[in-house]
């Protein structure tokens, strides 16, 4: 099923000069309709690209579609034209391993053209299981070893004030990826530098790849421990567009001194009720035939 972009296009500026007319401004307008099917396309578009892989990150994908949906359709100054302008927001990928529901989104908004997809994981292919920055266009930093984005974020966000320009740099992470002990060493600088323009947000299902988070390492309560840190923090339902948009929308100026943590409660293989009973097991996965015509016919069902 297609979704037609929601994006509006509007011209800009910046500290370097006329921006692109292709720039997506932030707060482009979109239904919270729009956002849900959004994300459910990109659930889709995951199924896809895993089959044609032969195996892949279904759960953890699922349960950060809205995120990236209302992200990506809603929020993000972006411009796909010039992936490099120097003006745009950021976007690391702490959890590289959703790309999966990433690459979509970005041939969707023009970044390459949309056969790339038909490379996914194969060899020599810009798209792979983990995001390549040096490979596929829209990729701020790359991914692999989990637990290192917070910081390039730090350093991008502090980049942006020597620089005296006003974007913003969101990092998203996985809640198992805060028991690296990187992570907190980069929440307590970006606290120190007063960096109101750097956003993570931690996609909070619960679970790591080795099973549940707080069976590993607890890391609860998540809000307190970044607020003791200096942060700014915000808990919400990170499956609930409304919710997401809302946060995002209210996000103070990237002027601000206190750097912002939302953490968003999501559901590990949220929209597919096979991933949602046994999401561990479908942390890395490939679907039988019978199962995907399952899984697909669940999900089209609601955006009939």
């Amino acid at each position: 099923m297609t979704v037609e972009t929601q994006g509006d296009t509007r011209e800009g500026t910046s500290a370097a000069g006329p921006a692109s007319p292709t720039v997506l401004d932030r707060g482009r307008p979109a239904s919270s309709a729009d956002l849900r099917r959004r994300a459910d396309w990109i659930r889709l578009g995951t199924i896809d690209l895993i089959e044609q892989a032969g195996l892949g990150h279904y759960s953890s994908t699922f349960s950060c579609a809205e995120i990236f949906a209302v992200l990506y359709y809603h929020t993000l100054r972006i411009d796909p034209a010039n992936p490099a302008w120097p003006d745009r927001d950021r976007l690391l990928l702490g959890k590289g391993h959703v790309a999966t529901g990433l690459w979509p989104v970005l041939a969707d908004l023009g970044f390459y053209p949309k056969d790339w997809l038909r490379q996914f994981g194969k060899l020599g292919s810009p798209l792979n299981d983990h995001p390549n920055m040096r490979l596929a266009p829209g990729i701020d930093f790359s991914s692999g070893s989990l637990g290192h984005n917070l910081s390039v974020g730090v350093g991008m966000a502090l980049g942006g004030r020597l620089a005296g320009r006003d974007y913003r740099t969101f990092v998203l992470t996985g809640d198992g990826e805060l028991q690296e002990g990187q992570v907190w060493e980069a929440a307590m600088a970006a606290s120190h530098y007063r960096l109101g323009n750097l956003v993570a947000i931690v996609d909070a299902n619960g679970f790591s790849g080795g099973g549940p988070t707080s069976a590993a390492m607890n890391i609860e309560p998540l809000a307190d421990r970044f607020a003791a840190f200096g942060w700014r923090v915000s808990e919400i339902n990170g499956n609930d567009v409304d919710a997401l948009v809302e946060t995002f929308d209210a996000l103070p100026d990237p002027s601000g001194e206190a750097p912002v943590c939302v953490i968003a409660r999501t559901r590990k293989g949220h929209g597919v009720s096979l991933f949602e009973q046994a999401p561990q097991a479908w942390h890395l996965g490939l679907l039988s035939p019978e199962q995907k015509a399952e899984v697909v016919a669940e999900i089209s069902g609601r955006m009939a």
